[in-house]
């Protein structure tokens, strides 16, 4: 199988240009939810750009640890050049590297700096060792005449991802050498760096100094702290030649597993670990478009570090603890982002014994009928404050049945999800329950924003949607259908059946009778909400005809899919608010106050396209060619912001510039989703794909 490449130019680039570099993001990851992050310029811009955030077990979480690495390369004529660059109060923005870099590329995913000095041509390559929280850096001469002088030095600030950039370490920074093993310790509380290096004739100088006043601007644009300092012990110096290359070894794991593999062997295997997630996804991602998408799925599928439960349950059930991270850098493992990902992340990529490994994880935490929101950072218990997250986990369920036909998984699983609606049927936290009179669901309490649109300042909730979300309702109509599918074939069922059967009749009349929007051809975003039904055009309603068992009735299909169509689609997913409105806001930008006032009051959310498309083709069965036209926006993406992985948001209007989180689970997940559902098979025996599924009108499982 060929390497999957995306390469970005940048011979006409200098640094007066620095918009190009400094906005363009790559992202390396190591399955435990660490990674490694930067600009290609070299200058770290955000809190959370480093060479190694390792992944530590509860209490410390993600921490920062090698943030940096100056570069500087004497060539034979004795010229000297300086790579990367850095950003100071008193020096202002030095791009030292930006006259010299001609290619930036991914591939198999992982990024490759080439950098040409005359007719010297050095690259430099990154990749993390899977499952472990260690960084190799890695430089080859390729053209031109050696031996060049490289000199690295590296730089250091032990803190958590998420704290501001002036933290202070919790102790003075100490450097233990023995031999090649370098270890750099800031007091008791984090675990030591250790580093170790390869080349021809290393050498380190120990010269301990400070760098102050960095500035890192995309903070400074967001309102927050945004002035740091780090410390470095001294350089290493080394030749590099075309028979030697130099690599730096940067890791919080122990010397045997620092020490256990060569910098090719971390290379050769963590390739062929990428060779063989392409292998397993299905033909439709195997190259192009999709196979990027596919090594960008692999960034969010995760082992949790430091949840010894989860292990221990998993491991006592033969089976591996996984979960998704929502996206990159900030997020963790949230049940909502997880549940709408699952299909797009595991199922579309052939990672079937992962999506049941998820599944079966977040069952064993399912309490009062919910399952968590979100397990936050550094803490190994979650929080529930979600009113669809365990609706999703029905239709995740599913989605998995529909791949595998796992009747065991089911079987397993199946009390949790009759305890799920039991509990959603007689009430549950955060005023989560089905209202006796009409069968809707309802859900609020003050202080909490329980729907996906969970925007909230200290005390402000901007989004509230308290009362009968409409996305809610369609969620909960359709795990209503999906528990009678489930059951019916249960002799002893027949009673639950039956029951399930009229909740289900009630919810799917009341909700025709209560959410159609005559007006303006759409259905309200909420009803009896606490200033009465809110007419709001949201995206929200697509999922009233996109899930598996559509809740609204088919002659409401065709205009609600025009009205989303002509007011809230755009070419990287759906806006969050139709322009028009009051609240509209166009821009996503400012302090967390201004951002989060936009985050759902028009921002575009390319996750959205996927149940677009899903509503479009239940309209549309037989144009799957114009559906596939809604993602071309998501390719040209692919070498915009983080290269290689889809944003987070976007702006409402155009050039809709990427905001948000850099990599966003459920953006690629569902890009890639629809990218293999649309595909159209040359070969007959691909059809049977179960991702090759052609959306059905479906009243209920017994009709």
């Amino acid at each position: 199988m060929q390497n999957v490449l995306r390469r970005l130019n940048f011979d006409d680039v200098t640094s007066d240009d620095h918009e190009q570099l400094l906005t363009r993001e790559w992202l390396v990851t190591n399955g435990l939810g660490g990674y490694a992050s930067g600009t290609v310029a070299g200058v770290a811009t955000r809190r959370y750009h480093g060479l190694l955030i390792a992944a530590l077990p509860a209490p410390y979480g993600r921490t920062l640890m090698l943030a940096h690495l100056a570069e500087r390369l004497r060539l034979n004529d004795n010229r000297v050049v300086d790579l990367g660059g850095e950003e100071r109060i008193d020096d202002a923005l030095n791009l030292y590297g930006a006259d010299y870099l001609s290619e930036f590329r991914l591939e198999n995913g992982l990024p490759i700096w080439s950098y040409r000095i005359g007719d010297v041509v050095v690259e430099k390559r990154i990749i993390m060792p899977h499952e472990q929280n260690t960084v190799f850096i890695t430089y080859r001469l390729v053209e031109g005449n050696g031996p060049v002088r490289l000199k690295l030095m590296p730089s250091v600030h032990f803190r958590s991802h998420d704290d501001d950039v002036g933290t202070p370490p919790s102790g003075d920074f100490r450097l233990k050498v023995v031999n090649e093993r370098f270890e750099i310790t800031a007091g008791a509380e984090v675990p030591p760096l250790r580093m170790t290096v390869y080349g021809s004739r290393p050498a380190f100088t120990f010269e301990r100094k400070t760098i102050p006043e960095l500035v890192f601007r995309i903070e400074r644009r967001r309102g927050y702290p945004s002035r740091g300092n780090l410390w470095s012990p001294g350089y290493f110096r080394f030749d590099l030649d075309r028979d030697h290359d130099v690599t730096l070894v940067a890791s919080s794991e122990l010397w045997d597993t620092v020490l256990a593999l060569s910098p090719d062997e971390a290379f050769e295997l963590e390739h062929e670990r990428r060779r063989r997630i392409l292998e397993a996804a299905p033909a439709a991602a195997q190259e192009g478009f999709g196979s990027e998408l596919v090594l960008a799925a692999d960034q969010f599928l995760i082992k949790p570090a430091g949840r010894a439960d989860d292990a221990a349950f998993m491991h006592a059930a033969g089976e591996e603890v996984r979960t998704v991270i929502a996206g990159y850098h900030w997020f963790t493992d949230w049940g909502r982002d997880t549940m709408i990902s699952l299909e797009g992340l595991t199922l579309a990529t052939g990672r079937d014994s992962e999506a049941r490994s998820i599944l079966r994880t977040f069952g064993h935490y399912v309490c009062d009928g919910l399952i968590p929101n979100m397990f936050p950072e550094r803490c190994s218990e979650g929080l529930y404050h979600t009113a669809d997250a365990s609706l999703w986990f029905f239709h995740a369920l599913d989605r998995y049945l529909t791949a595998t036909g796992d009747r065991a998984t089911l079987q397993v699983l199946l009390p949790r999800m009759r305890d799920i609606v039991r509990h959603h049927l007689h009430g549950t936290r955060f005023g989560i329950g089905v209202d006796p009179r009409d069968g809707l669901l309802k859900q609020g309490q003050e202080g909490y924003q329980l729907t996906w649109m969970d925007a909230k300042v200290d005390d402000w909730v901007v989004t509230p949607r308290r009362g009968k979300a409409v996305e809610i309702n369609a969620l909960w109509y359709n795990a209503l259908c999906l528990l009678m599918e489930w059951i019916a074939d249960d002799e002893e069922g027949e009673v639950e059946y039956a029951a399930l059967q009229k909740h289900a009749e009630q919810a799917r009349d009341s909700f025709n009778a209560r959410f159609w929007y005559e007006k303006e051809h759409h259905l309200y975003d909420v009803v009896d909400g606490e200033n009465g039904d809110d007419w709001a055009c949201r995206p929200n309603q697509i999922y009233a005809l996109s899930l598996k068992y559509p809740v609204l009735d088919e002659q409401y299909w065709k205009p609600v899919v025009e009205t989303v169509t002509e007011r809230l689609l755009t070419p990287v997913g759906l806006r969050s608010l139709a322009p028009g409105h009051p609240q509209y806001k166009p821009i996503y930008s400012g302090d967390l106050r201004a951002r989060d006032a936009a985050y759902h009051q028009g921002t575009v959310w390319a996750f959205l396209i996927g149940p677009f498309i899903d509503a479009w083709m239940r309209v549309h069965p037989e144009d799957g060619a114009t559906a596939r036209q809604f993602l071309e926006g998501f390719e040209a993406h692919l070498s915009e912001a983080c290269i290689g992985t889809i944003s987070e948001v976007f702006d409402a209007e155009a050039p809709y510039t990427a905001r948000g989180c850099a990599a966003q689970a459920w953006s690629v997940a569902e890009v890639l989703r629809c990218w293999v559902r649309t595909h159209s098979p040359k070969d007959p025996a691909d059809r049977g794909n179960p991702m090759n599924y052609r959306a059905t009108a479906a009243t209920g499982p017994r009709g």
